[in-house]
């Protein structure tokens, strides 16, 4: 098992980073930086507003091996150190991309100055339906989960108001690398941080969708007790009218919760 390579896009204006502070995005599962596009948007001004794409997505190399979510964490990590060395930085992501935040939360949560977990959970699925998954991929490429991903992705409606973005996204899935999808699903088979919530310190936010049926509300709930249960502090928050993708949704309602976190993550540091 190896550690994959991961790519990144400045979603903020073009600068030198290190003058504002640093939100690395993580993408879910058949998506790319294309997700968080609107959120760096309402943010971008105030923060330099970086997103990875996972192995074989977007303009991340296709994986060569299998990999499990504290790889794909600590390739995150070292993404960071080859644009920002050293630098800590603030985290949110989606799905398989919020598994990762917390995944550096439990293992490199010095680095971190804040967590945005969204439409994700410690456990996300079975193991069975990942593999299956995997398999059908493996098989038939990753167009074949288009039409089951737009269902899961969206709210009823939001594909005909936003026909462009919607497709965008689908695109992605339909771009993505078959052999890089299933590992990625063979990733998630394996993810199950429930027990080590307890250790993340950071301060954490959970964003849930209330029509999200892949990371339910009472996933969001979970995250949030397990990691104040051992002394953290973290809040769970539920965004109704939205299923799966938060930030392509409901943008400048995550764009509103992430700026208070860190805010009040920044504040809390400077007065260290």
């Amino acid at each position: 098992m190896a550690k994959p390579a991961l790519k990144a896009a400045l979603l903020s204006p073009q600068r030198p980073l290190g003058d504002h502070p640093l939100v690395v995005a993580g993408p879910s599962l058949g998506t790319s930086s294309i997700l968080w596009n609107r959120v760096a948007s309402l943010l971008g001004n105030d923060y330099d507003v970086v997103a990875w794409d996972l192995p074989g997505h977007g303009v991340s190399p296709a994986a060569a091996e299998t990999f499990d979510v504290a790889a794909l964490a600590d390739a995150v990590v070292e993404l960071i150190d080859s644009i920002a060395p050293g630098e800590n930085f603030h985290y949110a992501g989606v799905s398989l991309g919020g598994a990762v935040g917390l995944q550096l939360g439990i293992k490199h949560g010095e680095r971190l100055k804040s967590l945005s977990v969204q439409n994700s959970g410690a456990k996300i699925g079975t193991p069975e339906g990942w593999m299956e998954r995997a398999e059908t991929v493996r098989t038939q490429g990753t167009p074949v989960m288009i039409q089951g991903s737009a269902q899961r992705w969206f709210a009823p409606g939001f594909m005909d108001r936003e026909p462009d973005f919607s497709s965008r996204l689908l695109h992605s899935l339909r771009d993505a690398d078959r052999f890089s999808y299933a590992f990625c699903c063979e990733a998630l088979a394996a993810f199950d941080v429930r027990r080590d919530l307890g250790s993340i310190a950071v301060p954490t936010q959970v964003i849930a969708g209330a029509l999200d049926a892949v990371a339910t509300p009472a996933m969001a709930e979970e995250v949030a007790a397990g990691i104040t249960a051992g002394g953290g502090t973290a809040t769970a928050v539920t965004i109704e009218g939205i299923s799966h993708l938060a930030p392509a949704e409901a943008p400048a309602h995550v764009a509103d919760l992430m700026r208070s976190l860190l805010t009040w993550a920044e504040s809390r540091q400077a007065a260290k």
